[in-house]
């Protein structure tokens, strides 16, 4: 068994596999009289493949028991997958380029005001929450045509995360 250590999340470490979401160093637009400011541009929504749509959706995730285990990873073909944490809790990302490699994998610590954006076929584990009930926004793809594809990984491949502040 393989332990993964934990990053920070940052732009360039995750660009590889999309878009980091915050406002961290942007500088926001003055609106609605000065009373609200507004971050545009903040990641690139990629549905339109095979004739898809934009879909929002909201999550509630649970935790899952540790030491956390990295026992199946997934993609999607036709578009991205954005997830913005609504919580303010700190969660965990798993990314990989071929989930038959280990050495690919990339594990992240993100803050409660960082989403990802998982870029078109970037493989990624399933959503992972250190506390129960958080909740999220999605941004992702609905339509015809799969967009769903699974790897299990086998007994000889599992993963487990190192330690994960919260």
């Amino acid at each position: 068994m393989t332990t993964l250590p934990i990053e920070p999340l940052t732009r360039p470490a995750f660009a590889p596999f999309g878009e980091v979401v915050e406002t961290e160093g942007l500088t926001p637009l003055s609106i609605n009289q000065g009373y609200a400011a507004r971050y545009n541009g903040l990641a690139n929504i990629d549905v339109g493949a095979e004739g898809g749509h934009i879909n929002i959706s909201w999550f509630v995730a649970s935790a899952r028991p540790a030491p956390i285990a990295i026992r199946l990873m997934e993609r999607h073909p036709l578009g991205s997958q954005l997830f913005m944490p609504l919580s303010g809790g700190n969660w965990l990302v798993v990314v990989c380029t071929d989930p038959r490699t280990p050495s690919s994998y990339r594990a992240f610590a993100a803050n409660g005001k960082q989403g990802v954006n998982y870029a078109r076929n970037c493989w990624h584990q399933p959503l992972l929450v250190l506390e129960d009930a958080s909740s999220f926004l999605v941004v992702d793809r609905k339509g015809g045509g799969d967009n769903l594809e699974e790897y299990r990984l086998d007994e000889n491949m599992q993963l487990d995360l190192g330690s994960a502040a919260s």
